[in-house]
């Protein structure tokens, strides 16, 4: 059977299937295999921390439009379920890989219909690169907000047409997937949002108009955000003056909470990664759950 021609139906899928409609087949045989790590992730460590298992699951990848292009995205289920709370899983300057694909599984084991696209798609394929340079030269750079948050609101639309409850919809993100976390839930009527490590100012330009400080007053969710006191590339004067916008903003902004790990650097949750930090990660993780769960998307 061709990796491309599988029929798509959630709630009919057996459990540890795989659905590949539509579908890149590079991208559907890379997370397959279980690799596509970029090279200039840095240093990697033998395998994850953590490997989620798929039985009971219905995980694979398909594809929706928008604006004409057919965005690449991997979803994970319980299998033979709907009416799912849904959760938007935004991807690190790597890529959909297999660590993010085991994210998605892990928001399957605990009753989710998981989803993650791949947002520089258009672009260009990160696991192709060496260098970060290059990568963000090539790729990232030519990446847009708009582009994003688009694309986001796209995967919500899917979900809410193959077994997700999108009046309990939530989103996550690492690194600059946790950026676009705060962005969007100021964006859409997400339930909650939590936001790993996302960078909060920046330079302003017409691909990034506007960062999430600037919109701290004005949040559509509550957002929970983890950092790391180490963290060289978020300054922890960018996290108070964070945590006071929020004070001063809406309710809902009010209610948001920064998280600072002690003695914790950036990508403390890559568990392929050299920068992964078992003790924050496992407590983030809990903490990212009961966030969901008390705000209404479990």
């Amino acid at each position: 059977m061709s990796l491309t021609n599988l029929h798509l139906d959630l709630a009919a899928l057996l459990p540890g299937q795989s659905s590949l409609a539509g579908a890149s087949r590079r991208t559907a045989l890379k997370l397959a295999l279980g690799v596509g790590y970029a090279a200039s992730a840095g240093p990697l460590v033998a395998q994850t921390a953590v490997r989620t298992a798929s039985e009971g699951l219905a995980t694979g990848e398909t594809s929706y439009e928008v604006a004409g292009f057919k965005v690449p995205v991997f979803f994970a289920a319980p299998a033979g379920k709907t009416n799912l709370p849904v959760v938007l899983v935004i991807h690190e300057a790597f890529g959909v890989h297999e660590y993010i694909a085991d994210i998605c599984r892990r928001f399957a084991r605990a009753g989710y219909l998981a989803l993650a696209p791949e947002l520089f798609a258009r672009q260009g394929e990160p696991s192709d690169y060496g260098e970060m340079a290059k990568l963000f030269a090539e790729v990232i750079s030519k990446v847009s907000d708009a582009q994003v948050l688009a694309d986001l609101d796209g995967a919500a639309s899917w979900a809410g047409s193959h077994g997700g409850d999108l009046a309990r919809l939530g989103v996550t993100g690492f690194c600059m997937g946790g950026r676009w976390t705060w962005l969007y839930a100021a964006h859409a009527p997400v339930r909650a949002a939590v936001a790993w490590y996302g960078r909060l100012v920046g330079e302003k330009n017409a691909m990034q108009p506007l960062h999430p400080l600037d919109l701290a007053a004005t949040m559509r969710a509550p957002v929970l955000g983890l950092y790391g006191e180490k963290d060289s590339g978020i300054p922890l004067e960018s996290v108070a003056a964070m945590k006071a916008a929020l004070l001063a903003g809406s309710p809902i902004s009010k209610a948001a909470e920064l998280v600072v790990y002690p003695e914790t650097g950036h990508a403390f949750h890559a568990d392929y990664r050299a920068t992964y930090s078992q003790r924050p990660a496992e407590d983030g993780w809990q903490r990212c759950l009961a966030w969901f769960k008390n705000h209404g998307v479990a």
